[in-house]
């Protein structure tokens, strides 16, 4: 805990951000930091609240977060970034992505008002990092086993640090041309700017990990060549298949999967030359100048929001199939469960009409390219099992002027043609590698972590699986 008093003396502060006329002209981080001496106060409002739902019940990774924030409130900020890396591997990442259901499990937000604990950990690993608080570390011997951990996202990443450390030979194979899946090519730079990536790919490969980028196992490297060269192998490919539109005029020219825009502007960020960029979807993809419909309200849908307007777009119109979210409770997940609520992004304020119950019926357009979206309004009612269903609403017809189409409806599975067909491993119902719980598939010594075992989750749950997965590989490999 922080100050005994602290959270009845400070109000909680949120962290501000840059100006949105100012912040839509690049795509450089939005937040602005708080000071050190807002974020002691800050820390200081953890109370003594006897059981901290927010380490037990909020977190996947079981961050001790009473004992950090206390820490902070001391001043003593090299312990509290020791204490964070016991049960996080990249705090950078998880405090600025994280959607924070520890904060949801905050005893204060009972009172609508919990303890700034994302931007806390984030600024604790900030100021380890001026400080050169965090360096590499060596594993002390060597087991004479070898890993492939293949995918190089939070989970690939977490569980390549574990198993050297452990004292494994790791090798982590990565399809694209630079190193942090979804991190690197799903998430806009003015949320995690690459750099912050980077610092930490090269901790890692000065620990001794080995990485082979541009490398599609399955195709440059064999399933066969895996068996022979390594003792175990991780599955950390994450859910890479979307969820795509099933109506009339899906297949038109300017419809687009998230993540096919979203990765064409990180290259265009990175510097790549524009037929990089676009050789990766087949094309060159812009919303300037255009009418941007963004199919799904999730931080996804979000992230083309906010790059649409930096792009230039006339207009960015979100819908969500789903109803629209009380605004401040939500009876339904009551504390500390996470709260179904309405949520606004920093990008949704830069600019952003939304709606909600809206199912698309069709798309049209004119010589192949889209033009028009056509959609309805839809009621959702439970039905006598409690689940819940939805009825086109009649005469709800409408139309809306479409000239990019961004489908961010989350991921189906895994992506299984090449390397999951050619391993061999079963399946889970939903698509995903299916796994005991010690994360060993059904092949035995190939093991899965992250998304492509659990479906498309939180960039924290992948952490945790991570870690956890490298555990049970550990364990195996020792028997």
């Amino acid at each position: 805990m922080g100050k005994t008093t602290g959270f009845i003396e400070y109000d909680r502060v949120k962290v501000g951000y840059r100006p949105v006329d100012e912040r839509t002209e690049d795509f450089q981080p939005v937040d602005v930091p708080l000071s050190k001496d807002v974020l002691i106060e800050q820390a200081a409002r953890c109370m003594d609240c006897g059981i901290p739902f927010c380490h037990g019940n909020g977190c996947p990774l079981g961050n001790q977060i009473p004992e950090f924030n206390d820490l902070v409130y001391r001043g003593q900020w090299r312990q509290a970034c020791m204490v964070l890396h016991e049960t996080n591997n990249f705090p950078e990442f998880t405090g600025r992505v994280c959607p924070s259901p520890c904060e949801a499990s905050c005893t204060l937000a009972l009172e609508g008002s919990p303890v700034n604990i994302c931007h806390i950990e984030q600024q604790i690993a900030e100021t380890a990092w001026e400080n050169n608080w965090i360096v590499p570390v060596r594993p002390t011997h060597r087991t004479g086993k070898k890993v492939a951990v293949i995918g190089s996202g939070p989970a690939g990443l977490a569980a390549a640090q574990q198993l050297n450390r452990a004292g494994h030979e790791v090798v982590l194979f990565e399809q694209d041309d630079r190193l942090g899946g979804l991190l690197r090519y799903g998430i806009p730079d003015f949320k995690l700017g690459k750099s912050v990536i980077d610092r930490r790919v090269e901790q890692l490969s000065a620990e001794g990990i080995r990485f082979e980028v541009s490398t599609t196992v399955g195709e440059d490297v064999s399933v066969e060549e895996l068996h022979e060269k390594f003792d175990a192998i991780v599955l950390t490919i994450g859910a890479g298949l979307p969820r795509l539109l099933d109506c009339n005029g899906a297949g038109l020219d300017g419809v687009y999967p998230a993540m096919t825009f979203l990765a064409q502007q990180n290259r265009r960020v990175a510097g790549d030359p524009e037929a990089i960029a676009a050789s990766r979807a087949g094309k060159t993809i812009s919303a300037e100048g255009k009418n941007v419909v963004v199919i799904g309200g999730g931080d996804t849908g979000s992230d083309c929001v906010g790059t649409s307007i930096r792009q230039g777009a006339a207009s960015v119109t979100q819908i969500e199939i789903m109803p629209k979210p009380p605004e401040d409770s939500n009876p339904d997940t009551p504390w500390p469960l996470w709260p179904q609520v309405l949520r606004t992004s920093s990008s949704q304020q830069e600019g952003c009409q939304r709606d909600w119950s809206i199912l698309t019926r069709s798309l049209a357009g004119d010589g192949g390219r889209i033009n028009k979206l056509h959609a309805c309004r839809v009621d959702w009612a439970q039905d006598d099992d409690g689940r819940w269903k939805m009825a086109e609403v009649p005469g709800s017809e409408f139309t809306l002027d479409a000239d990019l189409v961004l489908l961010s409806m989350g991921f189906v599975h895994p992506v299984h043609d090449g390397l999951v067909t050619d391993l061999g491993v079963e399946l889970d119902p939903r698509g995903n590698v299916k796994t005991d719980d010690a994360g060993c598939s059904s092949v035995d010594g190939v093991f899965a972590a992250g998304d492509a075992a659990s479906g498309a989750s939180l960039v924290v749950r992948a952490i945790a699986s991570g870690r956890q997965v490298a555990a049970q590989v550990d364990a195996w490999l020792s028997k």
